[in-house]
């Protein structure tokens, strides 16, 4: 991919592994973060550092965004300083954020006005899988905006998944895996307190289901997380997770889905947040199962 340059903006935690493995693949990257410090992380792995947005993008080039919110997307895209009118006809924005499968829309409509191409790829992993390439990534956009990604798609992920031409889909997608994924923690957050109530050792019983009937990585990973309320660093900020939730609400209500359950991990939430624990890991809204267990 020696030949390839492509632009990355947005390196959280993240985007900084992430954009370090498209280093390592042989791709010319130019870097934008609105930190600058975790961009000039890069500089030294041969990255060229952009101070806006804008600068780090190339006419009818390559541009990939994994960014915090909606607001955040909308902004390094649309904003006074953003890429859409340098990317300009030819040019090819990947977006792996975690967004609202609306503003997906309003952004492939923008792109294609400038006769560029837009492809909504967001993707499934914590830090550490995205540091090792083991990714899942969903898609969905032009088949044209597919072809010509695939090898940055290639260079990040284990596999991707394609889920047609409307550019919100791979968005729905996502926002329905992560509201799988905290039901999940809910459930064994509870399934722990109803153990630890009754003398069992959290440890035990976590791994007891993660090697049995819920053998797999999701049971495994979040359940060794919680069995030791390893809340901190946070791989998934809890504010971050509540964002997600939002998310998922939003488009349940435009689609006239009632999710119960959505309502009941927005209360988790809330709760969490409102006992400043927005800076922990998405997995600490255990400490509120436990707390209403008497467990603390």
């Amino acid at each position: 991919m020696s030949e390839l340059k492509a632009a990355f903006l947005g390196l959280g935690k993240m985007g900084l592994p992430m954009a370090r493995n498209l280093l390592a693949s042989g791709l010319r990257l130019s870097v934008y973060n609105r930190t600058r410090a975790r961009a000039d992380e890069l500089a030294a792995a041969g990255a060229t550092v952009a101070d806006r947005p804008a600068g780090a993008v190339a006419a009818g080039g390559i541009a990939v965004t994994m960014l915090a919110n909606d607001a955040a997307l909308e902004a390094v895209t649309l904003g006074s300083e953003g890429i859409l009118e340098k990317l300009g006809k030819g040019g090819l924005h990947i977006s792996m954020s975690t967004v609202s499968p609306d503003t997906s829309r309003k952004l492939a409509a923008s792109h294609a006005e400038h006769g560029s191409l837009f492809l909504s790829a967001p993707v499934f992993g914590r830090p550490e899988a995205a540091a090792g390439k083991k990714l899942w990534i969903c898609q969905s956009g032009t088949s044209e905006a597919k072809q010509r990604a695939k090898p940055v798609i290639d260079a990040l992920g284990q596999g991707s998944f394609d889920f047609g031409e409307d550019p919100g889909a791979a968005n729905v997608v996502k926002l329905a895996g992560n509201f799988m994924i905290l039901s999940a923690i809910e459930t064994m957050s509870e399934a722990l307190a109803l153990g630890e109530k009754n003398g069992i050792d959290r440890k035990d019983l976590a791994a007891f289901f993660g090697k049995t009937i819920f053998a797999c990585p999701l049971y495994q990973n979040y359940g060794r997380i919680l069995a030791e309320r390893a809340y901190e660093p946070a791989g998934f900020k809890l504010e971050l997770g509540m964002k997600d939730v939002r998310l998922v609400r939003d488009t349940a209500e435009d689609a006239t889905v009632p999710m119960p359950l959505a309502d009941l991990l927005h209360a988790r939430l809330l709760t969490s947040l409102a006992k400043g624990r927005a800076g922990l890991d998405w997995t600490a809204i255990e400490l509120s199962t436990a707390e209403d267990a008497a467990l603390r």
